[in-house]
């Protein structure tokens, strides 16, 4: 009996290293509260530790709700962070359960665990049981999984059959496009917000598209009253293409009749050059020239005339000047008659217009010309005194 106890003992202390629970330290400590989804069989007085080194022991475990709540007691002399996680691990395969208490990585350190200080459910956790490892194994290997993974490997095998680069260039579009998206996170997060503040937007107006809505019925009856007048209206329109064509190869000749006579008139406005508006200048003015108006006085003109008489000038001149030619001035070109264009076809003739109202003569101030006594005329042209 004896070898058999110490045989059990030195089995449990070679292959678990199983041991009794407690060997907390003893001294100063506090309390910890910690929530725990699942502590699977951990008892009082197991250990707590950090980074393996025992520095407290498990007090009490309570249920609250479908939670339990485990009270650890930990050592006076170590420091943890407010934010430390908890999780229920065990020390070997078959070895006794304990807490352990960790530093979360990557996260900024707060204030220090105190007395009365609760871990809560969202940072505490549970190591997996050697019961669910050999369930699973034993699921896998009893045919759970494996008859179901052939299918779809053979299905697999098949479906790809020869369409290997098919297959890779899909893959690599994939890719391709789960790049583009990951690279556009920003912009699709921004879009969803924009189209959520829309929505509420919508949802506010809710009343007021409603009534839209309700407003349009009675503009909609009266569309479907007025249907065969529009389909009417549509179908008439329609045979304007044709109306039109026919006006314009029934007018084409006479068109092309018009455009040629215009022709020489625009010559002839081409040879006047700047006589036109020069002769449009001069019509504001008439019967003077532009640039007399600074010589208008009152009801007087102020003029200045010279007059060369001599005789071997005038002789000279009338020598030496050309016949004048019988015809005359170069007579003007003759313009064709204007073409009459043809009625519209199926149009009725428009009315005539009203008779434009006859304007008034404007009355033109006379004006006094004086003239030039012959006393005045000699006395410029001879030298001698008048």
């Amino acid at each position: 009996m004896r070898r058999v106890i110490a045989l059990a003992v030195l089995i449990c202390a070679t292959l678990t290293s199983c041991r009794l629970p407690g060997g907390a330290p003893t001294g100063p400590s506090y309390r910890v509260m910690v929530e725990f989804a699942d502590v699977l069989d951990l008892v009082p007085q197991a250990a707590v530790k950090v980074n393996d080194v025992t520095v407290g022991s498990v007090t009490d475990i309570s249920l609250r709700g479908w939670t339990a709540v485990v009270t650890l007691a930990v050592d006076d002399s170590v420091r943890l962070p407010a934010n430390a996680t908890a999780t229920v691990d065990q020390t070997s395969l078959l070895g006794e359960k304990f807490v352990a208490l960790a530093i979360p990585a990557g996260q900024p350190a707060g204030d220090n665990l105190t007395d009365g200080s609760v871990i809560p459910l969202s940072r505490t956790g549970r190591g997996v049981e050697v019961e669910e490892v050999l369930s699973a194994l034993g699921l896998l290997l009893s045919g759970g999984g494996l008859a179901q993974l052939k299918t779809i490997n053979q299905q697999l095998t098949k479906a790809f059959a020869g369409r290997e680069d098919a297959v890779k260039t899909t893959l690599q579009q994939l890719d391709t496009f789960l790049a583009g998206l990951d690279e556009q996170k920003a912009q699709i997060a921004q879009a969803i917000d924009a189209l959520d503040r829309f929505s509420a937007h919508l949802a506010q107006e809710r009343a007021t598209l409603a009534t839209a809505v309700d407003a349009l019925a009675p503009g909609l009856t009266v569309l479907a009253q007025q249907r065969s007048d529009l389909t009417a209206a549509l179908t008439a329109l329609s045979q304007l293409s044709t109306v039109g064509t026919s006006v314009i190869n029934q007018s084409r000749a006479n068109t092309e009749a018009s455009l040629k006579s215009l022709g020489p008139i625009l010559d002839q406005l081409a040879q006047a050059g700047d006589d036109l508006p020069k002769s449009l200048d001069f019509l504001l003015s008439f019967p003077f020239p532009p640039g007399s108006t600074a010589a208008v006085t009152g009801n007087q003109v102020r003029m200045h005339a010279t007059l060369d008489l001599d005789g071997a000038a005038i002789l000279g001149n009338l020598l030496t000047a050309p016949a004048p030619s019988s015809g005359g001035s170069q007579p003007p070109v003759p313009l064709p008659p204007f073409p009459q264009l043809p009625p519209l076809p199926g149009l009725p003739s428009p009315p005539p217009l009203p008779p434009l109202p006859t304007v008034p003569p404007l009355p033109l101030p006379s004006v006094g010309v004086p003239s030039p006594s012959p006393s005045g005329v000699l006395c410029q042209l001879l030298p001698v005194g008048c």
